[in-house]
């Protein structure tokens, strides 16, 4: 079971696999990996003998052959021409040359199986597992935020002792922490870590310096950094690097392990072929994709290399009905008391697996008198679909880990390790389960298809118009509901005796719509918030008190609002608690006025005033003089590298000048801080508080103006 895999130049492959006694490579010399080439159209009679003389020919060619396999899961077995190559970085040229090296048409050839990652390729072609057969060793390596850009650096973190001094004196602490620890896995805050300390290893001539395993080689550069829009988002992604022998996990550039950790990280390679280094660096959607593969691979279907699913013809009618999302119950604004959350289990997956939806069988040839889709007339195979076998080992495995959680924590004393484990997995299933939905309708997706997106839709509206009625006929009633969630409270014209409780019509719901209708809280009181410019309800932004317990469950507002600085966040909570002690308006603004006191009085530490944004461009596409661009400009003359789709954060000193003294970075010592700005940020958290109770900007702003200004110690 190798953690980590080695190209080498020649073609050889070194298995890194983790033991009780530290890693262990094995070489091996025959691994060729392939790719495929097919008629784009199953009925076509293209003929690729021709091509596969001219590939024979080729010096990075190993071999040819013809195969039996399926260029797609709506295709039966065909003949296409498999091509092994000498070396991994030889298969997307090799592959693009295809059209070149024939003299077929454009559009008649396709390739498959091209554009794999290098190590997951491996593992899939090879049935090798990149599960680790034993516990990983780590070592962290992180710099602060001012040494990020620096050639040299003066200060570096190692297994999180501070180390300082001379270039000899950092590269001596590391060298020392590898041996003692021997890591598996270089934990590095930023990438940039690797070939900064070989440079300084090179400039002050330690010649016996590196974080190798493998004596003959430093490290590799896999990818350069790069900026990309996702959904309207600007995102970026830092050079990645190997290390021989060992996996890099970039804290910079993780979601699972920045969202889980090493175990969600670890429970995700087992499922998805992709080894600890390339899924610490996965999107989502690339670990999902990468889980299909695998499955497709299973029934021997190949991957395209360019997705060119047409959309199937509809009629405009049904195109308009498709078009549509999940079902929403607009919010009722205000604070209702007695209220009761009900959640659908894991339902837009589990719509996938009870109704079949799946790219493969959604309307089928075979059915297509059939009207299985709800309102849409899709027909639905009865042959099991693919994505149906991806997903329910996944929902099955969080169903279990979510139960040993729960027994975990009715145990007297609770194993925090263990518990820990359980949630990190819990957490990264959770968030594939998430996004394959979404991804059906992915323009990008290997194996998507948008007719399986609206049939999930279709379900999903169904599913939650069933669960509204069957409750209000058990006397319950709906203030809220938003796809798979959904808020009651007691009917006041049921009387109580006649009134159903809600365990039984859950189980009911359950048995209706095949989905587990859990019963997930209740809430002394439930606020729901309206939108800023209108007396409608904010579908996503609401705040209650759990019943029995000290806690909030909040959403939408400032203080589940990464941009929030931590004061306003704190004064936030502090008026959640006033209010569900008080139910009072007036008791909210005592607590505003004692915190706008501590502003201008100048008792709020600027630490804790840092504001974090992402950046959408570099500092010259700017037309407006923004906070952000200040803060870019100060970062510049301090040789700070902030690219687009990255988080700059800083302290909003005067937000009247047009400079770059408007704000001061997060990691300079400052004193100083603009109150008037903070003031604005305070009264904006505390309207989302008391907006509910009718309260606006402007109510709070009269009521402030009428009282006198008193000292903070007056309180």
């Amino acid at each position: 079971m190798p953690f980590s895999i080695d190209f080498l130049d020649d073609g050889r492959v070194l298995e890194w696999e983790a033991t009780a006694d530290g890693a262990v490579a094995t070489e091996r010399n025959d691994y060729t990996p392939r790719f495929y080439v097919a008629a784009r159209d199953p009925a076509s009679d293209l003929d690729l003998t021709t091509l596969q003389s001219v590939y024979d020919q080729h010096p990075d060619v190993v071999a040819t052959e013809m195969v039996a396999r399926r260029p797609g899961f709506r295709r039966d077995e065909e003949t296409v021409l498999a091509v092994d190559v000498a070396h991994i970085d030889r298969v997307a040229p090799l592959a693009r040359q295809a059209r070149q090296l024939s003299a077929y048409p454009v559009g008649d050839l396709a390739c498959f199986n091209v554009d794999f990652s290098r190590e997951f390729r491996y593992y899939l072609e090879t049935g090798a597992d990149p599960t680790p057969a034993s516990e990983l060793s780590t070592l962290r390596l992180s710099v602060p935020v001012t040494e990020t850009s620096n050639d040299v650096y003066g200060e570096l973190s190692v297994a999180g002792d501070t180390v300082t001094g001379s270039p000899t004196n950092i590269l001596t602490a590391v060298q020392g922490a590898l041996e003692a620890h021997d890591p598996d896995v270089l934990v590095c805050s930023t990438s940039e870590i690797v070939p900064t300390l070989y440079e300084m290893a090179t400039d002050a001539g330690v010649d016996d310096f590196s974080l190798s395993r493998r004596p003959d080689v430093d490290y590799q550069q896999l990818a350069s950094r790069s900026t990309y829009s996702s959904y309207g988002r600007v995102g970026h992604s830092p050079a990645r690097y190997n290390v021989p022998g060992r996996a890099i996990i970039d804290e910079s550039n993780t979601f699972f392990y920045g969202e889980t950790n090493l175990d969600g990280v670890l429970d995700l390679v087992s499922r998805s072929k992709k080894p600890v280094q390339e899924l610490a660096w996965a999107s989502i959607g690339n670990v999902l994709t990468a889980i299909q593969i695998c499955e497709a691979h299973d029934r021997g279907v190949l991957v395209p290399w360019n997705s060119w699913r047409h959309e199937f013809y509809k009629q405009m009618g049904t195109l308009h009905d498709a078009d549509r999302g999940g079902f929403i119950f607009a919010p009722e604004v205000g604070l209702h008391e007695n209220v009761h959350e009900l959640d659908f289990s894991s339902l837009y997956p589990n719509i996938i697996c009870s109704r079949n939806v799946s790219p493969d069988v959604i309307r089928c040839d075979c059915h297509s008198d059939r009207d299985d889709v709800p309102g849409l007339g899709y027909s639905i195979c009865d042959d099991c679909g693919y994505l149906v076998d991806v997903l329910q080992p996944i929902i099955d495995a969080r169903d279990e880990i979510k139960a040993a959680i729960r027994r975990e924590n009715q145990r007297d004393d609770p194993n925090e390790d263990r518990l820990a484990e359980l949630e990190g997995r819990s957490g990264a299933l959770k968030w594939i389960l998430v996004a394959c939905f979404g991804y059906q309708g992915f323009s990008n997706a290997k194996f998507g298809r948008i007719e399986c997106h609206e049939a999930i839709n279709a379900f999903a509206r169904e599913i939650l118009l069933t669960a509204k009625q069957r409750l209000e006929a058990g006397g319950w009633r709906v203030i809220h509901g938003i796809v798979d969630s959904i808020w009651v409270t007691p009917d006041p014209d049921v009387a109580d005796g006649e009134r159903e409780s809600l365990e039984s019509l859950a189980a009911e719901i359950t048995d209706t719509v095949e989905i587990r209708l859990e019963y997930e809280a209740e809430y002394e009181w439930v606020a729901f918030v309206p939108q800023r410019e209108s007396d409608a309800g904010a579908l996503t932004k609401y705040f209650g008190k759990v019943a029995g317990e000290d806690e909030f469950k909040i959403r939408g507002i400032e203080a589940r609002q990464r941009s929030t600085p931590e004061f306003i966040e704190d004064v936030q909570r502090d008026c959640l608690e006033i209010i569900g002690r008080t139910h009072s308006p007036d008791a909210v603004i005592n607590r505003l006025k004692r915190a706008i006191s501590e502003l201008h009085a100048g008792d709020v530490d600027p630490d804790r005033l840092v504001e974090r944004n992402r950046v959408s461009k570099p500092v010259e596409a700017y037309t407006q003089y923004t906070q952000n661009v200040a803060a870019l400009e100060r970062a510049r003359d301090q040789d700070l590298a902030v690219h687009p789709g990255q988080d700059v954060e800083y302290v909003v000193v005067d937000d009247e000048k047009a400079s770059r003294e408007r704000v001061a970075l997060a990691h300079e010592e400052t004193d100083q801080y603009d109150p008037s700005y903070y003031e604005t940020q305070l009264v904006r958290a505390v309207e989302s508080i008391i907006s509910p109770l009718g309260w606006d900007r402007s109510d709070i702003r009269r009521r402030l103006a009428k009282t006198r200004t008193t000292k903070i110690t007056s309180f």
